[in-house]
């Protein structure tokens, strides 16, 4: 897993629009990185709108979402609820493995792989300085603000 304090693990992964998008690329600013099992679902939707909705009070930094779902579900998805930062294409969960949140989950009696809903604050330089495992879409948001407005 990793820690505050730790380098982010980088990444280049195409965005809903095709565009491929590396951290190395958004060095020089805040990146809020999260994670999410599947786009268009109750709880995906819930936090990516609550992140849209407070992309004008974070400032400089920018809101990355990665998911295993393909660029073409990642665009419908964008599209239909208006989101306006990159939504990532992590098919191969590659990155979510490098991030500790391609873990086994439970679900209804069974057993399988899949993204532990989770969020990185990365600084300026490609140093996490904060991790929320496990996080809840709702406080998704709420995190975010907290942190920019120290």
């Amino acid at each position: 897993m990793v820690v505050p304090g730790d380098p982010a693990p980088r990444f280049a992964l195409a965005d809903q629009t095709g565009a491929v998008v590396s951290l190395a690329e958004l060095a020089g600013r805040a990146v809020f990185v999260y994670f999410y099992p599947k786009a268009d679902t109750p709880g995906c939707t819930q936090q990516a709108c609550g992140l849209n909705e407070i992309l004008d009070r974070v400032g400089d930094t920018l809101v990355v979402g990665i998911s295993p779902d393909p660029v073409a579900r990642q665009a419908r998805f964008a599209a239909k609820y208006s989101l306006s930062f990159p939504l990532l294409a992590d098919e191969d969960h590659a990155v979510a493995e490098a991030y500790g949140v391609w873990q086994e989950k439970k679900n209804y009696g069974k057993t399988y792989m899949g993204v532990v809903r989770s969020a990185f604050l990365i600084d300026a330089s490609g140093v996490v300085t904060h991790t929320w495992y496990k996080i809840s879409p709702a406080k998704t948001p709420e995190v975010l603000l907290a942190e920019v407005a120290k």
